[in-house]
């Protein structure tokens, strides 16, 4: 039993070193595929690179412009503060001009109104003294 167990090990041994070397094998090739690529992509960069400088350079204007705009948009933010701003105090303004000119349109009915009664009595009198004397 222990020779039949010592030819399975011997069995197993020889595939696993066939194994091996077939996979030795496919990683070489796998190895040398690699090589060609990396070099066939360096040879395509070449012309790639001032495009790639160009897209960065592109890049850079393009974060330029947002933060333009981002300042702009900062500008109107303020600008719209303060026009709220006037706008609350032309309200105020409003509302005191408001306020004055009916305190004043009242004092001058009240001042209108009491010429009349005084003009009225004054009349009243001066016609009724002439009919008596």
């Amino acid at each position: 039993m222990n020779s039949i167990f010592l030819g399975f090990i011997t069995l197993a041994f020889i595939a696993a070193v066939g194994v091996f070397i077939y996979v030795m094998v496919e990683l070489r090739a796998a190895a040398k595929a690699l090589k060609e690529f990396i070099k066939t992509t360096e040879c395509s960069c070449a012309p790639l690179k001032p495009t790639l400088e160009e897209l960065h350079l592109t890049l850079k204007s393009v974060r330029d412009m947002t933060d333009n705009i981002n300042g702009v948009a900062e500008d109107v933010r303020e600008l719209s503060g303060s026009v709220r701003d006037v706008g609350e105090n032309v309200k105020h303004v409003s509302d005191l001009v408001e306020d004055v000119t009916s305190s004043a349109l009242v004092r001058v009915s009240g001042l209108k109104a009491g010429v009349n009664a005084a003009l009225e009595v004054l009349l009243k009198n001066l016609f009724s003294r002439k009919k008596t004397a």
